[in-house]
């Protein structure tokens, strides 16, 4: 039985129990090359773009929105910290002005964290564990903000990107998947406790995705369990994402029943968080197997 270093946190004005429900994160990608196709920034207006996508998210029970400036498709080109906050920022100052929602900034870098927390975000949403910029983790600490901690190997030595199904890494070596992404989340763990983090503002991500093969990411979802041993809440992020594309052979556009049944195992196995593009359906995806793994919880 997992013993949980705290039941409960409180985010803006939402309490999050874990282990009641499964909580659904909707994702706002403020960028034109989302692996997905659902930037946000391809039109005339992102920040009015945003809003009616969060109004249609907030309208389906989603209980965050995470905020991203920058793609992390495989394959990818990096983008500055000074472009990624104009891209971000007025996003998350017109959300803030509008809902009463926690919203989470997907960023690694301490700069732009900074600057979104002062326009309105509530958490970090962090896809290298506070491994890539040395300052994230003092930057939480002292803002006391909650981090989501993600296992991140991605190598751009290690992608091969097709241009119907788009990118997935090849040749990850692991020694031992499971045990060695728990090495590598609990030393994340470390640098954030050590920056003075407390535990009940830790959650971890498996990093579906990320630096790893297809079939490791079908092994991963599947053993979300021995994640959640380690003691802290668990947030799964399958939608969409290439490891279903590949397995079922369809483009992005249509793998909804894929992730869908990505989040209904990622549950089952003790996920807390889910983060997807599909808020309406995935609720329900949600709603439906707590109904079954947790019916005396509600």
């Amino acid at each position: 039985m997992t013993i949980m270093k705290s039941n409960s946190l409180q985010i803006n004005n939402q309490k999050f129990k874990w282990g009641s429900r499964t909580y659904v994160m909707g994702i706002l990608n403020i960028t034109p090359d989302s692996f997905s196709g659902d930037g946000l920034h391809a039109g005339d207006d992102p920040v009015k773009s945003a809003l009616a996508q969060a109004r249609k998210f907030v309208n389906a029970g989603v209980d965050l929105l995470d905020v991203g400036g920058e793609s992390t498709r495989p394959g990818s080109e990096p983008v500055g910290a000074a472009y990624e906050k104009a891209r971000v920022l007025p996003v998350i100052d017109a959300l803030a002005a509008e809902f009463d929602i926690p919203i989470s900034i997907d960023t690694y870098k301490a700069e732009v964290a900074e600057a979104a927390l002062e326009a309105g975000a509530h958490l970090i949403n962090d896809v290298w564990g506070l491994q890539a910029d040395p300052e994230m983790a003092s930057l939480a600490a002292r803002k006391k903000v909650p981090v989501i901690l993600m296992h991140n190997r991605s190598n751009p030595k290690s992608a091969e990107v097709q241009e119907r199904l788009g990118g997935r890494y090849i040749g990850v070596d692991y020694k031992n998947l499971i045990e060695d992404i728990k090495s590598e989340l609990m030393h994340s763990v470390e640098i954030a406790k050590n920056a003075g983090i407390p535990d009940e503002h830790i959650i971890l991500d498996p990093g579906i995705g990320f630096g790893k093969t297809v079939e490791q990411n079908l092994e991963l979802l599947n053993r979300g369990d021995e994640i959640r041993a380690l003691g802290y809440p668990l947030l799964v992020g399958p939608s969409r994402k290439s490891f279903i594309g590949y397995t079922l052979d369809l483009p992005p556009d249509q793998r909804a029943e894929g992730t869908a049944a990505a989040v209904s195992v990622a549950i089952m196995r003790g996920a807390d968080i889910v983060r997807v593009h599909d808020v309406e359906m995935i609720v329900r995806t949600a709603r439906m197997t707590d109904a079954i793994t947790r019916p005396k919880l509600g």
